[in-house]
């Protein structure tokens, strides 16, 4: 066409993107336009568009996903948002190569990227086009992992991301889902129903609550598209722009007034939620959990110790113990890994009575699981603390990033116990048969009490910390001071591991 005289009123129609119906159906179900979208996340007028003109057809305006360049919180970023106004935001050719530019883009600059997820999956009518060739949809995911670990990959997931598509938020850091609109799915329930005979609604098999509370594959549940937008900004917010920057400072705060001594229980089996406990320590209003809705038995949290980011894995016995199960082995090992990558100092909290035991769950693969975080805590090279606050017993020690995993200082508050298991279960373990023979009760209870004693004083807390399996031992009032002395130390710590291509993960 003739720029001439139409560019003004051609390039409005194509930024309208599709037919007014489709918006107004958008606006019924509380969803943005993916513009909006644009315009709420990134800073003022910041936003410059890319392939603007892609695909003439006026049915399929910028071939229905918008993408540029912005900025956040003034840091630059890569944005890919689909229009679902067109097409029900589904791909074509062109929306594929688009997606792939700008990922290389984003690479190429060291920049993140943020990807605004409403999709109904690829055009079948367009298939030979953007699926199979070497510049075909499977490209996008490829360019995906090459970035990992190199930029952070966040997603909001406005409405659905079907079939291979659902593959784009699976390789990002983290995903956003809004409840009640956003969906993740490799089938249709028609398509499942087909397949399988399984009958299922799109809520009940990849529903925003289904991929935050089950499946792990989400990571924060949220109200609404403005919540969703916030929370890609806050995560964005700890992390550097790429791998070879460190993370960003901002002003310190005070931590909330919370009397640290008096949130830990003085029984070791009695529940208590960490989150009291991790109020009291970092800076106000900093902690960002992530999979909070997700085996609840393992914290992973982004905060500030005196304005500076780290992450904190930590156990909270106040769900189911704060046993480790499969899920939360795996939730521990994303996080760590992601901490690792940029260069955010992690934290541990052990509260931790260890593995979940039982023919169950090692038919599930538990070993494999606990093996992944365990590998996940050795590999990291970041600076990393653990703190045992109540307990680290048996693996769980290790999980948690114990003496043996190259951390920087190995703490305990008074409260500590490390051990291969606590004195109860270990009494009973090896005079099982000694107490069933004992028929008085008095002298039974007697044997074990005593049996107990000389167990407790055997991994002692003086003793620990004397044959130096711990570094120091702190008051709950003292932790704070000494963390942030201790991670401004490690800022400059030397990072090599091992040379090798990469390891052999126990997925």
């Amino acid at each position: 066409m003739d720029f001439s005289g139409d560019y003004p009123a051609e390039r409005a129609r194509i930024e309208r993107g599709g037919a007014e119906k489709y918006h107004q159906a958008a606006a019924a179900a509380g969803k943005y336009h993916a513009r909006e979208r644009i315009r709420r996340l990134c800073d003022p007028d910041s936003f410059r568009e890319d392939a603007l003109w892609a695909n003439p057809d006026p049915s399929l305006p910028a071939d229905g996903v918008v993408v540029g360049s912005a900025t956040v919180q003034g840091r630059p970023v890569r944005i890919v948002a689909n229009d679902s106004t067109v097409k029900a935001g589904s791909w074509g050719a062109r929306t594929v190569e688009k997606i792939i530019r700008t990922i290389e883009a984003a690479q190429l600059e060291q920049h993140p990227i943020v990807y605004l997820v409403d999709s109904a999956g690829a055009r079948i009518t367009d298939q030979v086009q953007l699926f199979p060739g070497r510049r075909g949809a499977g490209r996008i995911f490829h360019e995906q992992v090459r970035a990992s670990g190199k930029i952070p990959q966040a997603c909001a997931l406005f409405g659905p991301s079907a079939a291979g598509g659902a593959y784009i938020p699976a390789f990002c850091d983290i995903v956003a889902m809004v409840d009640g609109n956003a969906s993740m799915y490799l089938g249709s329930p028609r398509m499942v129903e087909m397949v399988t005979g399984e009958k299922t609604t799109l809520e009940d098999m990849g529903g925003a609550r289904v991929h935050t509370e089950r499946s792990g594959v989400g990571h924060f549940l949220c109200r609404n598209e403005d919540e969703a937008i916030a929370d890609v900004r806050r995560w964005l917010s700890y992390l550097p722009s790429n791998w070879t920057q460190p993370a960003p400072v901002r002003a310190a705060r005070p931590p909330l007034p919370v009397d640290l001594a008096a949130a830990i229980p003085p029984s070791e089996s009695a529940p208590f939620d960490m989150h009291a406990f991790l109020d009291g320590l970092v800076d106000r209003d900093s902690a960002l959990e992530v999979q909070a809705r997700w085996a609840g038995e393992l914290m992973t949290v982004f905060a500030r110790l005196d304005g500076r980011p780290v992450g904190i894995v930590a156990n909270n016995s106040a769900v189911r113990g704060g046993v480790l199960f499969s899920d939360s082995a795996d939730k521990a090992a994303r996080f760590v890994s992601t901490c690792d990558a940029f260069n955010v100092p992690l934290l541990f909290l052990a509260d931790v009575p260890g593995f979940m035991v039982g023919s169950a769950v090692e038919h599930a693969g538990i070993i494999r699981h606990g093996a992944k975080m365990i590998a996940a805590v050795a590999e990291a090279t970041v600076p990393k603390i653990c703190v045992v606050v109540r307990k680290a017993y048996g693996a769980g020690l290790y999980a948690m990033a114990g003496p043996a995993f190259g951390s920087d200082a190995v703490l305990a508050l008074p409260t500590a116990r490390i051990a291969v298991m606590g004195a109860e279960a270990a009494v009973n373990a090896v005079y099982a048969n000694k107490i069933a023979a004992i028929d008085d009760p008095a002298q039974r209870e007697q044997f074990v009490a005593d049996r107990r004693a000389e167990y407790e004083a055997d991994v002692d807390l003086r003793r620990l910390a004397g044959e130096l399996v711990v570094d120091d031992v702190l008051a709950p009032e003292e932790l704070r001071d000494d963390l942030i002395a201790r991670y401004r130390r490690l800022t400059h710590k030397d990072r090599r591991f091992a040379d090798r291509r990469h390891p052999i993960t126990p997925v």
